[in-house]
């Protein structure tokens, strides 16, 4: 079976609470974004054995500033799982400006699954991966993909 990430998205309007003293949004008010959607995922695709069994926690970012955002701009976050460990996940994230597309930040973030008990971290299953993954096989066949939500 072969994974291929799930992209999951969310709109945002850029609030005067989000602005700097150079009126553009605040880079940290960026780091909090990667994280809300990252939680938004994790509460929206995971099962509530799972939010009860585990949690995440960040362990490294790595953000690229490509362009600035301004009040009212209507943002598009967008985030996927890429690669993984045992134990730990890389989490991409893209916010764009909806109306033009383009993309003002791109960023990378290591998180590791916790236990909720023991506070340890905890291998990434199987099970989990389809969390956020969709599966898909090669039809011996025709060699075409066929794209099924797990």
């Amino acid at each position: 079976m072969n994974y291929t990430p799930e992209i999951y998205e969310i709109g945002i309007k850029v609030t005067k609470e989000d602005l700097d003293e150079l009126q553009h949004v605040n880079n940290v008010r960026y780091v909090q974004w990667i994280q809300d959607i990252a939680k938004a995922h994790w509460e929206n695709r995971a099962e509530e054995e799972f939010k009860e069994q585990y949690f995440w926690v960040v362990v490294r970012h790595e953000i690229d500033y490509k362009q600035q955002a301004f009040l009212d701009d209507e943002l598009l976050m967008q985030t996927f799982i890429g690669e993984h460990t045992h134990v730990t996940s890389v989490r991409h994230v893209n916010i764009l400006n909806k109306a033009t597309g383009k993309i003002l930040i791109q960023a990378k973030s290591t998180w590791c699954l916790m236990d909720q008990k023991t506070k340890k971290p905890v291998k990434i299953s199987e099970e989990m991966l389809r969390v956020f993954y969709q599966t898909y096989e090669v039809s011996k066949t025709s060699q075409v993909f066929e794209t099924r939500e797990v």
